[in-house]
C-alpha cells in the first residue's frame, strides 16, 4: 500500500509520508529527504526502525524521478545506535534467518539499514549531528557523503554490548580508514569528535548546518544529468575492487551507454545555449 501511495504522490511538487512511526519520507522536485523519526529515543534502532529503513530505500529505488536523497535524524541527534531494550525484549529473537540476505540484496535486515543507501543508484548525502553512535554511524557510512555539525560525537560502540559492528561496515569503511585505525576505534568503542572524523575520512566535511548543506548539494546533483550522476556512483562503487582491466572496461561501458543519449545531448546543448538543462527522468 505504501508503494502505491508513494508512486501516486511522486508526480506532485512536494509530498510527505510517514513510514510506520519510525521513518518519514518527503519529496520536493527530484530530491527525497529521509528522516529517522524517533527523537525521544535519540532515533535508536529497534526492529521497526530496521524494517522502516529498508522499506524506505526499496520504495525510493522504484522511483524514476529520484535524483538525490538527503538522510538525517529528527531532534538533537542523528542516531544513538541499537535500542538497548532490544536486548531485553522477549519478543525479539535474532535467529539465523534474520542474518540471511534479504531479497535482491547482499545485505541482511540489519545490514540493509546502512547498505541500502549504497545500493540506491543516486547520490545519498547524510547530515549528522549530536550523537552518532554504533549502528547510527554505520547508517551514515552507507551514504555517499557525510556532512556533520562541529559538535557531532561518533563511536563504533558495539563492543560495549559485546558485539561486533555488523551493519555493512566491512564494505563501507574499508576504503576509508586503514585497518589499524578501524580496529582501534572498534576495540576501544571510544567517542571521537567531528574534527577527528574529518581527519580519518569518516565524514566528508563539517558545516554550521549540515542539513542545509546536504540539501544544497543534493539539489546541485539533481540539476545535472541523472545518467552521468548515476554512472559516477556505479563506477566508483563497483570498480574500486576490480582489476585494472575490469575497471577500464566498466568505465568504457558506462560511458558508451551515456554518450549520445538524450540527456547527454541536452547537457551539451544547454551549455552551448547558456540555459538551464531539461533532463529526462
Amino acid at each position: 500500500m505504501y508503494c502505491a501511495m508513494a508512486s501516486a504522490r511522486w508526480q506532485r511538487d512536494a509530498w510527505r509520508i510517514e513510514l510506520s512511526d519510525r521513518v518519514s519520507i518527503s519529496m520536493e522536485g527530484h530530491v527525497a529527504t529521509v528522516m529517522l523519526n524517533r527523537p525521544e529515543k535519540y532515533n535508536a534502532l529497534d526492529m521497526r526502525m530496521f524494517d522502516a529503513l529498508g522499506e524506505a530505500a526499496d520504495s525510493l529505488a522504484k522511483e524514476s524521478a529520484l535524483r538525490a536523497v538527503v538522510l538525517h535524524g529528527a531532534g538533537e541527534n542523528f542516531c544513538a545506535g541499537i535500542d538497548v531494550d532490544t536486548f531485553t525484549d522477549p519478543k525479539v529473537r535474532i535467529d539465523k534467518a534474520l542474518m540471511e540476505p534479504v531479497a535482491a540484496s547482499n545485505g541482511n535486515l540489519f545490514q540493509r539499514a546502512a547498505y541500502a543507501w549504497r545500493e540506491l543508484p543516486v547520490p545519498v548525502i547524510c547530515a549528522v549531528h549530536g550523537i552518532t553512535f554504533g549502528g547510527g554511524l554505520q547508517i551514515a557510512l552507507g551514504a555517499d557523503l557525510r556532512y556533520a555539525a562541529a559538535d557531532t560525537r561518533f563511536s563504533i560502540m558495539e563492543t560495549k554490548w559485546g558485539l561486533i559492528p555488523d551493519m555493512a561496515i566491512s564494505t563501507t569503511l574499508r576504503d576509508v580508514v586503514p585497518p589499524d585505525r578501524l580496529k582501534e576505534l572498534a576495540w576501544s568503542a571510544r567517542i571521537f569528535d567531528a574534527a577527528e572524523a574529518v581527519r580519518l575520512g569518516i565524514i566528508t566535511s563539517i558545516h554550521d548546518d549540515p542539513l542545509v548543506a546536504a540539501r544544497a548539494f543534493a539539489e546541485e546533483c539533481a540539476a545535472r544529468s541523472p545518467d552521468a550522476i548515476r554512472g559516477i556512483k556505479k563506477l566508483v562503487n563497483e570498480s574500486w575492487h576490480l582489476g585494472e582491466a575490469e575497471s577500464l572496461a566498466l568505465e568504457a561501458k558506462l560511458q558508451l551507454g551515456i554518450m549520445g543519449s538524450a540527456n547527454q545531448v541536452e547537457a551539451v546543448n544547454a551549455n552551448l545555449e547558456k540555459r538551464p538543462p531539461k533532463f529526462r527522468d
